[in-house]
Formats: structure tokens, C-alpha cells, sequence
């Protein structure tokens, strides 16, 4: 959680972070009811083992999707941010 947030903090321009923070903000709240729908239904038609099973495979296949479709996500290595202002722009450009 913490991860994510930040990622998202500092690589979110100012002017866009608080839309991009309430965003975020409603698609984990609305995740966590969802899956825990998800959940019941699975744990209903497949049984706990096969619900639990079916959601780990589920998840390790959501992770190489988003892996492979998003690689600066995987590659990650700092906090820094990946994006410059135009402030940020004029005062390396003038250094």
C-alpha cells in the first residue's frame, strides 16, 4: 500500500495529484467490496480450497499481465519521480 501510494504521489504532476489520489482512493475501497464478492461467489461454486487456489492463480496471472504490460512498474527502483515541470525544465535548463 505504501509502495503504491507513493509511486503515485511523486509521479503524479502537482496540478494532477489530488484528482489522481481521490481516484486511487475510490478504485481500492470499491476493489476491496468487489473482491470480497468475488470471494463469496468463488468460495459458493468451487468450495474454500478452490476458491483460495483459483484466487492465487488469479493473482499471480493479473501480475504478469500488468508486468508485461506496464515494465516501468517492474522496473522501478526509486522514489524519484519520472516526470518534470516546466518550472523544473527552466532550472535545468539555466544550470
Amino acid at each position: 500500500v505504501y509502495v503504491r501510494s507513493s509511486l503515485v504521489q511523486l509521479n503524479t504532476p502537482d496540478d494532477m495529484r489530488g484528482l489522481v489520489s481521490s481516484v486511487s482512493g475510490l478504485a481500492i475501497s470499491a476493489s476491496n467490496e468487489l473482491g470480497e464478492l468475488q470471494s463469496g461467489v468463488a468460495a459458493a461454486l468451487l468450495g474454500p480450497v478452490g476458491a483460495v487456489v483459483a484466487g492465487g492463480a488469479g493473482a499471480i496471472a493479473v501480475t504478469g499481465i500488468w508486468a508485461w504490460l506496464f515494465p516501468e512498474l517492474k522496473n522501478a527502483r526509486t522514489f524519484e519521480p519520472q516526470y518534470r515541470t516546466n518550472m523544473d525544465k527552466k532550472n535545468l535548463s539555466s544550470a
